[in-house]
């Protein structure tokens, strides 16, 4: 069947995208999300820095960002009791592993940023419905999202974990905590906690490591009216970060804290892959400034 203009246009400006160097890829993407060229040899802002982290990483960020391969960094560091209980990771999903699974579980791929799909009850579902949906995320080259090149690393992967509920019987709140460090004592802490993440009211509630409400947003999500207190266990929420971001200068930590527990999500060292709008403005210069 023939394709309509506008499909070719379409289609060729994805491709054509795909031609551009990394550089080039990463200034145009940031100049439409942020709204100026990024300065990617003398960067400024936290929105830059993170673009220059995704031309140049770390060796250490593959094996990291792996959610699956990060399980051992996390258990040498903070312990088996705040790791989300593994399921099964196998290494083809197969009918025989759909009917292994219990009735509630959150299926995942290890490579990349929002593979994350919801089972609340197994019956409802269908083992070719997720097969078609690992299949999609297997074939997906996260690094061609946004080129950062650490998910060049990864060798794509469906896993499965046990689904986490808070009191309520609800998905629990996400809290990214951004790391800071490169200076003696705890790391400058910010919790960008996103709340009702799979329902239609989802927000994002950015505060400080006292649990002051700033007036400051990220992305796409809208603030609170009226932000929520603290949990229960901020402190421990604190501390596992603190420890998990230890070796870095910087990281966003996302940990889950249902129950009083603290249970790890993972290590993010590209959030947003540096083309995140921060409102106001001025935040892109200020957590610039902490990233040295």
């Amino acid at each position: 069947m023939p394709r309509s203009p506008d499909a070719v246009v379409r289609w060729l400006k994805d491709h054509g995208k795909q031609l551009l160097p990394d550089a080039i890829f990463l200034s145009l993407l940031h100049r439409k999300q942020i709204g100026r060229f990024p300065k990617l040899f003398r960067p400024t802002t936290f929105n830059e820095k993170i673009l220059q982290r995704s031309l140049r990483p770390d060796p250490r960020y593959g094996a990291l960002a792996d959610k699956l391969a990060v399980r051992d960094y996390v258990r040498a560091k903070v312990g088996e009791k705040h790791l989300v209980p593994l399921i099964s990771a196998p290494t083809v999903f197969t009918r025989e592993v759909f009917d292994t699974l219990p009735n509630s579980f959150v299926m995942k791929a290890n490579h990349g940023s929002s593979f994350v799909e919801v089972v609340r009850d197994k019956s409802q579902r269908t083992f070719e419905n997720l097969q078609l949906l690992a299949s999609q995320w297997m074939s997906t080259d996260f690094y061609k999202n946004a080129r950062e090149r650490h998910y060049r690393q990864i060798q794509p992967r469906i896993f499965f974990e046990d689904l986490l509920l808070d009191e309520r019987g609800q998905i629990p709140a996400d809290y990214k905590v951004h790391c800071f460090g490169g200076r003696p004592g705890r790391p400058m802490m910010f919790i960008v906690v996103i709340s009702d993440r799979f329902g239609n009211n989802t927000r994002g509630d950015v505060y400080d490591a006292q649990w002051n409400h700033l007036d400051v947003g990220i992305g796409p999500y809208a603030r609170s009216a009226t932000p929520p207190p603290p949990p229960e266990n901020l402190e421990l929420i604190l501390e596992t970060a603190a420890v998990l971001s230890e070796d870095f200068n910087y990281v966003r930590v996302d940990l889950y804290a249902p129950n009083n527990n603290v249970y790890f999500g993972e290590l993010t060292f590209t959030p947003g892959a540096g083309v995140v709008p921060m409102r106001p403005d001025r935040v892109d210069f200020e957590w610039g400034r902490l990233l040295t």
